[in-house]
């Protein structure tokens, strides 16, 4: 198994790295992917590859068609994203993108393998258990405080993977209601009808 934190390479002094598993806006071609760009300019991040969960998890769109992950493994769908291993001067600028510190998410540790992996006929997955080269990683998920409302407001259903098709209807962060916080934004969204 890969260890959560690798060593630095790259000898840019900033210690250790840690691999994040990205699904939704991060993603390259989607609309929060220029701050990776950016911290892989600045030799803060670099992409690993093409990976999916180890284990099943939901994944939902919120409000505005903000995709969360949710953390309760074994519902929901094995989940395709991208990994990337980013330094700690990186992830402060992610965590706040997340809003680490605002109870929007929380970064927390997840298994992820390669995309194809264990994939047996017609794309099915196999379990976590007969899948070699499990990484750990960690993933910005739905904070604790909201993900079971938000789970059952997606009637119970995960998406395998937030793609183009998911974004119709996203709206960035500058467009929403300036009035209010991300946190009303999920109250009203899991509130409505």
């Amino acid at each position: 198994m890969v260890a959560e934190r690798e060593r630095e390479v790259n000898g840019n002094g900033d210690g250790e790295r840690t691999l994040i598993f990205t699904y939704g806006t991060l993603k390259r071609g989607f609309s929060n992917h220029p701050l990776l760009q950016d911290l892989i300019r600045a030799g803060d991040a670099s992409f690993v590859g093409t990976y999916r969960t180890a284990g099943k998890y939901p994944l939902v769109c919120g409000p505005y068609r903000v995709p969360f992950l949710l953390n309760f493994p074994g519902s929901g769908c094995w989940v395709h994203g991208e990994l990337y291993s980013v330094s700690t001067r990186g992830l402060v600028r992610m965590d706040e993108l997340e809003g680490t510190s605002r109870a929007h998410y929380e970064r927390l540790p997840i298994k992820v393998v390669p995309a194809g992996e264990g994939e047996g006929e017609e794309g099915k997955e196999a379990e976590e258990e007969t899948v070699a080269g499990v990484t750990c990683a960690e993933a910005y998920y739905a904070h604790r405080n909201y993900a079971m409302e938000m789970w059952k407001k997606n009637g119970k259903r995960g998406l395998r993977c937030y793609s183009q098709k998911e974004t119709i209807g996203y709206v960035k962060r500058k467009d929403r209601p300036q009035n209010l916080t991300f946190l009303d934004h999920i109250r009203f969204f899991l509130a409505s009808n």
